[in-house]
């Protein structure tokens, strides 16, 4: 097990330091250097301070000397220092050996020669030259490695950076209140913690000092080896559940915004505590919370102020369990999880949900009193039947929506609420079991870029080109079936016969583009009123019965495409496959689409309604999003948030 703990600079004293061959040399600038003084000194400036500063991990292992090896460079010493400094205990660092070192120069311009040793095993006489720095470092030493150069570059560096400051002040801080986090790894190779630790995969995190702090046998002085063992498993294996769920991205991104990435995803329940303040030791002056590791440092100090070690894992281990089973119960509860994502989804913090929720004694008073009451509040411009978005028209200021980004809130709601709904109908069905459930996706919903996007284009389409009035009336002429639309389908094919078919010479000539176009027009009037569609106005193209949210690749894919080509693409993405457009061959006869296996998107269900036509039963008409379509999608946006809306 590794063990962890905090060591004082001054508890390093006479102890030896190895820096293996896989590392590099010293490289700390003057800069960093001045950084590190910079913030001692600031720290040791604060009246009454009794805290500590803490440098970041000293992660060492315990070396195993050749005794062989050892005798013979014993005999081979120069003089009895040398003897003394063989005989040591040696520690091999894996990482931080940088800060360690650049500690040591500090404590020789401080006077406090010799205070521990350092030797690399690149540079055989690298023990020696740091005893030998403060009389002096000759230029052909420097010249012999870039390490030598960057000592003496720290130590001028001290030494100028030190001239008139308190220093016997400086240096009491930096023995006994600057601390290292003490981690000493168990592990047979170093070499392979070395390279984890720099390669990315595997950092310590707060959670992973944390877990060496709690799971120290130190912690644990009253029991026998075998009690200690079984609670150090049964905390570890709880551990492991609560990390693996967390991996999962469809709990992460319920929680979580996909840029907030870490390596060991428990961290945030142990932020969580921290920042709330959970075990109440914030406020004590000793606590020093800035920094990377300033969760770690939370409950290191809370460990250090208990005098009951083992009550001291318990409340902690229990406050991360009770939080975690919150999280799963608001993940696994339908209605909750897609409340808590909506406010989640809108920028409400996790944390400031869990505080409302401990401050309910039940699920349902939690619901009423806090879930619904934030999801109206956060809801803008309820009145969506007026309300018009990025138009430039005259509209009273009170339903001046702004940006079209501005109804996302209500739109995602939409889908939420329906699928909520849905599942409460399901849900009466006692034939149905657990499976049939729906749960909104909101790892895909946040792991793509996403559209409010036009229904109907908001930019006027007049259907001038080819490629759009052929797509336009193939999709009218395959959607009207039967005896009473005979006449208007031999129009359609008539129209391609005529301007698309191998009499008709495809040239620029505008006369027989306006002859075109004049056509084209008479049959869409005509088509329009068979079905009896209205079109919808330029103001009314900006309200909310003319949007849906729609992944951002799907809706740059089509452009300023026809209602039918953007149901096509839709209805594609949906299947995972790619519908072409209807087509004429050179002679003017119809032929169908073809069909090729393609990318899939997730589709919103209420975005998947719209182009199915789903909110206007009496709809047949699958070529044009009318006014009649428009009514019927606000109605059932109004009736399925009537909770959330006036």
């Amino acid at each position: 097990m590794n063990t962890l703990e905090l060591k004082s600079i001054a508890e390093l004293q006479d102890m030896a330091f190895y820096i293996p061959a896989y590392q590099r040399g010293y490289r700390w600038t003057q800069q960093q250097v001045k950084d590190l003084l910079k913030d001692i000194l600031e720290f040791s400036g604060k009246k009454g301070n009794a805290s500590i500063y803490c440098l970041q991990p000293l992660v060492i292992v315990k070396r195993l000397s050749d005794e062989d090896s050892v005798m013979k460079r014993i005999h081979e010493a120069k003089d009895l220092n040398e003897v003394r400094h063989l005989l040591k205990e040696q520690w091999e660092v894996v990482d931080g050996q940088q800060r360690l070192t650049t500690i040591r120069l500090i404590l020789e311009v401080l006077q406090q020669p010799h205070f521990y040793d350092i030797e690399y095993e690149t540079r055989k006489n690298s023990a020696s030259f740091l005893d030998g720095i403060m009389n002096g470092i000759p230029d052909s030493n420097v010249k012999e490695n870039i390490d030598y150069y960057y000592i003496k570059q720290a130590v001028n560096c001290t030494n100028n950076w030190l001239k008139g400051k308190d220093i016997d002040r400086f240096r009491n801080v930096l023995l006994h209140q600057v601390k290292f986090i003490w981690y000493e790894t168990q592990e047979n190779n170093p070499k392979e913690v070395f390279t984890r630790l720099n390669i990315g995969k595997i950092s310590l995190t707060n959670a992973e000092l944390i877990k060496a702090l709690l799971l120290n046998k130190s912690n644990f002085p009253n029991d026998g080896y075998s009690t200690v063992r079984l609670r150090q498993q049964e905390i570890a294996m709880e551990w492991d559940v609560i990390e693996y769920t967390l991996q999962s991205n469809e709990f992460w991104l319920f929680l979580n915004e996909p840029g907030n990435e870490r390596s060991t995803r428990i961290d945030f329940i142990f932020d969580m505590i921290c920042q709330e303040d959970m075990l109440h030791c914030k406020d004590d002056q000793e606590i020093q919370m800035n920094g990377d590791l300033k969760t770690f440092r939370y409950f290191n100090h809370y460990f250090e102020t208990q005098k009951q070690k083992e009550e001291a894992i318990q409340t902690i281990w229990e406050k991360v369990k009770e939080i975690f089973q919150t999280l799963q119960e608001w993940f696994d509860d339908k209605e909750l999880y897609h409340y808590i994502g909506f406010l989640i989804c809108i920028g409400k913090s996790v944390n400031r949900i869990y505080r409302q929720w401990t401050r309910y004694a039940t699920k349902s008073a939690f619901r009423e009193n806090y879930l619904m009451k934030a999801i109206k509040e956060s809801i803008r411009y309820k009145d969506i039947e007026n309300t018009v978005y990025e138009v430039d028209a005259e509209v009273p200021q009170e339903f001046k929506g702004g940006v079209k980004q501005n109804c996302r809130p209500i739109l995602l709601l939409h889908n939420l609420q329906t699928v909520i709904n849905q599942n409460n109908v399901l849900a009466e069905n006692k034939k149905y079991r657990e499976g049939v459930f729906y749960k909104f996706p909101f790892h895909l919903y946040k792991s793509e870029d996403w559209d409010v996007e036009h229904i109907d284009s908001n930019t006027e389409n007049k259907l001038n080109d080819i490629q759009s009035q052929r797509e336009w009336l193939l999709n009218a002429y395959f959607g009207l079936q039967g005896e009473a639309f005979k006449e208007i389908r031999k129009n359609i094919k008539d129209f391609f016969e005529k301007f698309t078919g191998k009499n008709y010479e495809q040239s620029e000539d505008p006369d027989k583009q306006k002859a075109r176009n004049e056509r084209f027009e008479e049959l869409r009037s005509s088509i329009d009123d068979i079905n009896g569609n209205i079109r919808l106005s330029q103001i009314e193209k900006n309200k909310i019965w003319n949007f849906a949210l729609l992944d951002s690749s799907t809706n740059r894919s089509y452009g300023n495409a026809i209602f039918p080509a953007k149901r096509r693409v839709i209805i594609g993405k949906d299947q995972g496959k790619r519908f072409f457009p209807p087509t004429v061959d050179e002679n003017g006869a119809i032929v169908e689409c073809k069909v090729q296996e393609g990318q899939s998107s997730f589709i919103p269900p209420c975005t998947k309604s719209v182009f199915l036509k789903y909110y206007n039963a009496a709809s047949s008409d699958f070529n044009t999003w009318n006014k009649e379509d428009a009514i019927a999608y606000m109605n059932n946006i109004k009736d399925t948030l009537k909770e959330f809306l006036l």
